[in-house]
């Protein structure tokens, strides 16, 4: 069975959204074994300089770095604005090769308000966007966690996708 592991910098804290997740994980025990694991966010103070943003930046990537050091073997997707975008079926095909022709576990990496350092995109497998605009990463997370169920039930061809 395939590994996915979600790696995200910050926590949810809406109970409605915590509940979503919930249910995306349990339909997803069918297809894969799936890990959340999260990071803690840095602070962003109200007025900040390009410094700052650079400090918070690594101090996230520090944490993130940690983190991948420890899974071993694994295919590593870092969610991007400046990421490649694929309609839902070509995500699909993208996990399922990802899977056949490179490791059983997929790691995505959601970062934090302010993204990734240019140095730690660099660990990248592959950079992914799901939109050019930009949304809330609490919310993200729910996003990712569907159309990952979607692109197994693509896979398998099952009803769901239409």
């Amino acid at each position: 069975m395939i590994n996915i592991k979600i790696l995200c910098v910050g926590k949810i804290k809406e109970k409605s959204l915590q509940d979503l997740i919930k249910e995306y994980e349990k339909r997803l025990s069918k297809y894969c074994k799936l890990e959340i694991i999260e990071i803690d966010d840095e602070k962003i103070p109200q007025s900040y300089s390009e410094a700052d943003v650079i400090k918070i930046k690594d101090k996230e990537a520090t944490r993130i770095k940690e983190k991948l050091n420890k899974f071993g073997k694994c295919s590593i997707i870092f969610l991007d604005l400046k990421g490649k975008q694929y309609t839902s079926e070509e995500f699909s095909d993208k996990i399922n090769n990802m899977c056949i022709y490179g490791t059983s576990t997929l790691v995505f990496v959601i970062g934090g308000s302010l993204g990734f350092s240019d140095d730690l995109l660099k660990l990248s497998d592959e950079k992914i966007s799901f939109s050019r605009m930009t949304f809330p990463h609490q919310l993200f997370r729910l996003f990712l966690l569907e159309q990952i169920f979607r692109a197994f039930k693509i896979q398998n061809n099952e009803t769901y996708h239409h």
